[in-house]
């Protein structure tokens, strides 16, 4: 039986990153708080924390902040490990990423 993970992960190329999509990805709140998880803890893997939430709605969350350009995931095994696509985000648009992350720590 094959894997489920033998699929490569969709992920935007740089020039492929659409400003409206990372704002949709952004305005969930739950990942936000992903986001500034991954931007404290680079590497961190998927399962690290649940968020408040199920686990088929957090698999959601990841695939959202990937497809949009905002994460990259890395399979390791049968974990995924994330990153911020900080110096892409900040060519495509610039400030973007610090503002979230620093509006997000304020509200937390």
């Amino acid at each position: 039986m094959a894997s489920r993970l033998t699929n490569p992960l969709t992920i935007p190329a740089e020039e492929e990153i659409d400003l409206f999509e990372v704002m949709s990805a952004l305005a969930d709140p739950v990942r936000r708080a992903i986001v500034y998880s991954i931007a404290r803890d680079p590497g961190t893997a998927c399962s690290g924390s649940d968020y408040g939430v199920s686990k088929s709605a957090l698999t959601r969350h990841w695939r959202i902040l990937r497809e949009a350009g905002i994460i990259k995931q890395e399979v390791e095994g049968t974990r995924h490990r994330n990153w911020l696509r900080g110096d892409e985000l900040d060519r495509r648009f610039p400030g973007l990423l610090a503002l979230v992350l620093q509006e997000h720590k304020q509200t937390a």
